[in-house]
């Protein structure tokens, strides 16, 4: 399988091999201590996921894919240790999927390889980790620390794991996080033979960096967080390498026209805020950026309004609406597709003994109208299996977006069945 490395996978490896050399280490003084500190408790799990992709429309470019069904396989063990009455703890989650028609989405990722230790009113986590940071529905702009597993999906939600050095202290005025950040992880993208690829092949191992340091410069942020009785609030600021690569536009060896990653350095700092009101959630992500061209601001405000007991039956629906700005200068930052759109969505919960939702929503730019629509659906089947069905469609799109209109022929409609073990 290909790593989901941009480059060489021992470039990659290297760039986190002082985090790796500390687990080692770490691992290693577990297995030599004392039987009273090994006897701790393992715990093993793990989910096999089958996954069909269906693509209705033939491809807009004669290089992709023409294959109508594109099948997959994905594993992801868990593997955790607990010691010392349950304050440390180590826990191992790698990821591996093949893919019938995408060579890159063929690959194999370490999520999560690290030590929790919890003191009286503090913990520490060394290791590969992922972290989540947000509130809003249709983008999560604050959520800056871990890398985007692009091939696995086009909503952002699947991360690669970071290297990192994290430490929390809990206070009654909040809870202040701070982050080291060595080996900074590539974004990963579909190949160029594959859907989803968008109109101009990337070529990743091109990839270019605004630090001298490359790969192995050294990432920073901090976290404030606090909540005020009906009120949730995230301050946080990072420095280091932008998450988001600029496309440049080179040619290739063959002469072919082909995009580029760049990541710049950037400092960033966000506000995220949630207040609880009843039946309504009022949701802010609020973000300034400088170092890719002049300094912008994005934000993504809206709501969720949720009927609980839906025609006096156990199932409760959410209303949502978001609006989404974004002020950069596409010239010098990352191109995005949500500069000035609605999000409007619907999320079912029937709260049944399987768990079942549904969650449909659209986002629509404000002056062509072009939509990308999502659709996902979820229920368990018995103890140990779950089955889920998801859509993303895109209508209207225009040819002044690039983004959009590149991948304008790949709707796609997924099954996946998931057995846990």
């Amino acid at each position: 399988m290909k790593p989901v490395y941009g480059k060489q996978l021992p470039n990659r490896t290297s760039a986190s091999a002082s985090t790796g050399a500390l687990i080692l280490v770490t691992i290693g003084s577990i297995l030599l201590a004392p039987s009273n500190l090994r006897a701790g408790d393992w715990d093993f799990s793990a989910s096999i996921s089958g996954e069909l992709r269906v693509f209705p429309n033939a491809p807009a470019f004669a290089e992709q894919d023409d294959a109508t069904l594109s099948p997959s396989f994905a594993v992801e063990p868990e593997v955790v240790y607990e010691w010392n009455e349950g304050d440390d703890r180590l826990t191992f989650v790698p990821f591996a999927r093949w893919d019938a028609h995408d060579d890159n989405r063929s690959h194999v990722d370490l999520r999560e390889l690290n030590w929790l230790h919890v003191g009286e009113d503090w913990d520490s986590v060394v290791g590969v980790e992922k972290v989540f940071w947000g509130v809003t529905e249709s983008r999560h702009l604050v959520d800056i620390i871990n890398q985007d597993d692009a091939v696995e999906d086009v909503d952002g939600e699947d991360k690669l794991g970071q290297p990192m050095l994290n430490v929390n202290l809990f206070r009654d005025w909040g809870t202040l996080s701070g982050f080291v950040l060595p080996g900074f992880r590539e974004r990963p993208f579909h190949s160029n033979d594959a859907r989803l690829r968008g109109a101009i092949p990337v070529d990743e191992d091109a990839a270019s960096y605004e630090s001298g340091a490359e790969e192995y410069h050294v990432d920073f942020a901090a976290r404030w967080a606090q909540t005020f009785d009906i009120l949730d609030v995230g301050i946080a600021h990072f420095h280091g390498t932008s998450r988001e690569p600029r496309m440049l536009m080179r040619t290739d060896s063959d002469g072919r026209m082909v995009m580029v990653p760049h990541y710049d350095q950037i400092d960033q700092t966000s506000l995220d805020a949630q207040l609880t009101q009843d039946a309504w959630l009022l949701k802010l992500e609020a973000i300034t950026r400088s170092g890719q061209g002049d300094r912008f601001f994005a934000t993504v405000a809206g709501f969720e309004y949720t009927l609980f007991g839906l025609f006096e039956s156990n199932a409760d629906l959410g209303l949502l609406a978001e609006y989404l700005y974004d002020g950069r200068d596409e010239d010098d930052a990352p191109a995005v597709i949500t500069d000035d759109d609605i999000f409007l969505g619907a999320r079912a919960t029937l709260n049944d003994e399987d768990d079942t939702t549904f969650l449909i929503g659209a986002i629509v730019d404000r002056k062509d109208q072009a939509t990308s629509v999502s659709i996902e659906a979820e229920r368990r089947i018995g103890e140990f299996w779950k089955v889920e069905l998801e859509g993303r469609l895109f209508i209207n799109t225009n040819e002044d977006d690039p983004i959009l209109h590149g991948i304008r022929d790949d709707d796609v409609l997924t099954l996946r069945v998931t057995r846990y073990f």
